[in-house]
């Protein structure tokens, strides 16, 4: 009996599974769609070998393994420097702890509650489309899980409803409120002429200007999606995760944008 006494289960054990399982969605959460998600994999693999091999009283293999988790925590805070930012920044956002939000982030299968976030992507489409044909600068920041609060005092805290012909009279090269970037909240746009950190990136394309670079900045440090329309070209170029991509045409941005606002 003492052999299966592992297979015996409390309240305790219960609950330190499910935080276990909490913890690692929201990490998985953090790093799906990046390079990190082949890291995070492999360290999961590493570690279920490590646990199996102690089961199994692989002395040698387990203790190779061991040193190698024990060492390469240290190594992981340097990979993960992104990640981990964005995972404080989530636990401490100011909206994290509102009633809301809990709901959102521990019934994540609602449905209906998931629609509330979704931004009107047609208005949105339609706008960049309308300022990457006169090319018009812009910079449009969505926010996502993580707070952006933080960011609007650089700028103009505001309460306007969405539309294209507002975002378009923003960033109109003549308006005082076209320096710096938007900040959309679900069909809301909650603050103007905001600055952005900028990327420390070096590896960039040549033609890329302040406002690609603090879409990238932004992108590194929060889960914000960041749309920018270049002046020069006309170019909508789509950001996340620090990552870019120019867009072919508005369809492609409004699908993408879809599967990034969509659960």
């Amino acid at each position: 009996m003492d052999k299966l006494s592992f297979l015996e289960f409390n309240f305790v054990d219960v609950l330190d599974i499910v935080l276990v399982a909490l913890l690692l969605f929201y990490l998985y959460k953090l790093v799906k769609g990046t390079v990190a998600i082949n890291i995070f994999m492999g360290i999961v693999i590493i570690y279920f070998m490590y646990q199996v091999t102690v089961t199994l009283n692989m002395n040698v293999l387990s203790n190779i393994l061991g040193n190698f988790i024990s060492v390469g925590f240290f190594a992981l805070i340097v990979v993960f420097q992104e990640e981990i930012r964005k995972f404080l920044l989530l636990l401490g956002s100011t909206n994290y702890t509102s009633r809301e939000n809990l709901l959102r982030y521990f019934n994540f299968l609602n449905q209906e509650e998931q629609e509330i976030l979704l931004l009107d992507l047609s208005l949105f489409v339609s706008a960049c489309e309308n300022m990457a044909k006169e090319k018009t600068g812009a910079i449009i920041v969505i926010e996502r899980s993580n707070s952006l609060d933080f960011l609007k005092n650089s700028g103009d805290a505001t309460n306007i409803d969405l539309s294209p012909q507002i975002l378009e009279s923003i960033f109109y090269k003549n308006s005082p409120l076209h320096d710096g970037a938007v900040i959309l909240k679900n069909n809301t746009i909650t603050a103007t002429r905001v600055v952005l950190p900028v990327t420390q990136n070096s590896q960039l394309p040549s033609n890329f200007g302040l406002r690609h670079r603090a879409g990238l900045g932004i992108t590194e440090k929060t889960d914000a999606l960041v749309v920018v329309i270049s002046e020069q070209r006309g170019d909508m170029t789509y950001i996340k995760n620090g990552q870019h991509k120019t867009m072919s045409s508005a369809k492609a941005l409004k699908n993408a944008l879809n599967e990034d606002l969509s659960f």
